[in-house]
């Protein structure tokens, strides 16, 4: 029984748009014996399923419960799977917890999958790179930028989850420089985590006015740590040697423990990151976790300053193939002439 948005669009191909993006709940749960696939909802949410993804032809029943009774939902899954039933879950107070084990699984697309991170990774490359060649020096608000960037995701059906852009002194000496309506007039940047079909892909963008800009000069020593961590992300490698790896690019360039300041990024796909892991953690689960010919990966090693990158890649068999360069794929920060 699968309840979490990852975990059912995963099991489903992307049928359940969020109602309420911060839910940690579906509007759906996913139910698979080895006899039945069952999607069971309230009866606000059965329609649209059936219209907007027919799930029904797709090979799902359908099952309608009272929106009003909190109980409804595990009733259904009782009578579908019996009341006897090893319930295996990805929530532990709903069944047995093997949310571990269903991340490390969905991490690895299929192929079809693979080509929708592609189509989503173009597009949110059109709309940062869009957005950013629109921003004016000492005219456009932070605000602006942020707007056009979701209107251009929105109009081909992908939805921002995080959305940050900001500029100035608040890129210079905040990590997450939340817009705030403020006019930008020598640095912008715009990072955002975009989801269709239940997939994500994560991008930053960096521009200056001039190019002697210190974010310029940082951000080249940062494209050595960037080099380190994604050369790592071998097939059969671990997720801990990769984090490992990160960490000795920081102390490379002579920024060792750098990475304590911010969240270093990872594996993404039905999750923003489908999990955290950091130097030194190998007690997590994923620590012996292997990468993957299938899996997908965005890291975002950042220095204090104002220097961030991040673009999202496919690991395959040759190699990274990047899925949210742009028009500007040359240049880590851009210049706006």
């Amino acid at each position: 029984m699968l309840t979490r948005p990852g975990s059912v669009n995963w099991v489903t191909g992307g049928v359940s748009d969020p109602v309420d993006i911060t839910a940690p709940r579906d509007v759906a749960w996913a139910v698979l014996t080895e006899g039945t696939r069952a999607l069971v909802t309230t009866g606000i949410e059965a329609a649209r399923l059936a219209r907007d993804f027919d799930v029904e032809a797709a090979g799902w029943e359908l099952v309608s419960v009272p929106w009003y009774r909190a109980e409804a939902m595990a009733e259904a899954v009782r009578s579908l799977v019996g009341a006897r039933a090893r319930v295996l879950s990805d929530a532990s107070d709903v069944g047995e917890d093997v949310s571990e084990q269903i991340v490390l699984t969905r991490m690895v697309l299929s192929e079809p999958e693979r080509e929708d991170l592609r189509e989503l990774g173009r597009d949110v490359a059109v709309a940062l790179d869009g957005a950013v060649d629109s921003w004016r020096p000492g005219v456009s608000r932070d605000t602006d930028v942020a707007g056009d960037v979701a209107r251009a995701l929105m109009s081909v059906g992908a939805l921002p989850v995080c959305l940050i852009v900001g500029g100035d002194e608040r890129v210079r000496s905040l990590r997450h420089p939340l817009s705030v309506g403020a006019v930008i007039d020598e640095a912008v940047m715009a990072v955002v985590v975009a989801r269709r079909g239940g997939l994500h892909v994560a991008a930053t963008r960096l521009a200056v006015a001039r190019e002697d800009d210190p974010i310029v000069a940082l951000t080249q020593e940062l494209v050595a740590v960037d080099d380190a961590v994604l050369a790592a992300c071998v097939p059969g490698n671990s997720w801990g040697s990769v984090v490992e790896a990160l960490e000795q690019g920081y102390r490379a360039v002579g920024h060792e423990g750098a990475w304590v300041e911010h969240y270093q990024g990872g594996p993404i796909a039905y999750e923003q990151r489908e999990f955290e892991l950091a130097p030194g953690q190998s007690s997590s689960p994923f620590w012996d976790g292997r990468c993957a010919v299938g899996c997908a990966v965005a890291w975002n090693p950042s220095l204090s300053g104002g220097a961030k990158i991040e673009e999202t890649y496919l690991i395959s068999e040759s190699g990274l193939e990047p899925v949210t360069r742009g028009v500007h794929e040359s240049e880590r920060v851009r210049v706006m002439a």
